[in-house]
């Protein structure tokens, strides 16, 4: 009985070791394929990689490419073309409202967010993130924006009254207009 227990015990250790070798060699297999794989994906990218990125609204068009490092857009409508370029965080990410105002988002690498509305009149404006609100699918501005606006721009947002300043105050007669 004590053989039979030591040849069960044998045949137990016997695998047990072979089967520490074959996870080794398994590790190891995956370890050198991970390492091909990333190094291919490395390889295959070149400094001057870019994915595009555009969108038109009417007379107004926005571009934006993307390196490793960072981002380039270029705003063209009828007061000329804008350029920029910055390290991001996300974006920039464009939108159309009724085929006459750009809207272009962005955060920053330093996590601050920014958004700026270009109209097809050659205006623009911008505010930080944090001024702006997004209800029902529509951009909240501070209300001092819509004085900002053209006329035929203005219904195309709402406006709050969370902004109070000293240097620009909330008039009396325009707190009608505000949702919040």
């Amino acid at each position: 009985m004590d053989e039979l227990k030591r040849a069960h015990d044998g045949a137990l250790a016997l695998p047990q070791s072979g089967h520490r070798k074959a996870t080794q060699i398994r590790w190891g297999a995956g370890l050198l394929l991970l390492t091909a794989i990333l190094a291919g994906e490395a390889h295959s990218q070149s400094v001057s990689s870019q994915t595009p990125n555009a969108l038109t609204c009417g007379t107004l068009a926005a571009e934006s490419s993307r390196t490793s490092s960072s981002s380039r857009w270029t705003i063209s409508g009828p007061s000329g073309k804008t350029t920029e370029t910055g390290v991001l965080r996300s974006g920039p990410r464009f939108e159309c409202i009724d085929g006459a105002i750009l809207i272009v988002e962005f955060t920053s690498s330093a996590g601050h967010s920014f958004f700026e509305a270009y109209f097809a009149d050659g205006t623009n404006l911008g505010y930080g993130r944090q001024q702006v609100d997004r209800r029902g699918g529509r951009f909240v501005l501070p209300i001092q924006a819509k004085a900002r606006i053209a006329a035929p721009y203005r219904a195309a947002f709402d406006y709050h009254c969370r902004l109070e300043m000293p240097a620009d105050p909330i008039q009396p007669a325009t707190r009608a207009d505000c949702i919040f």
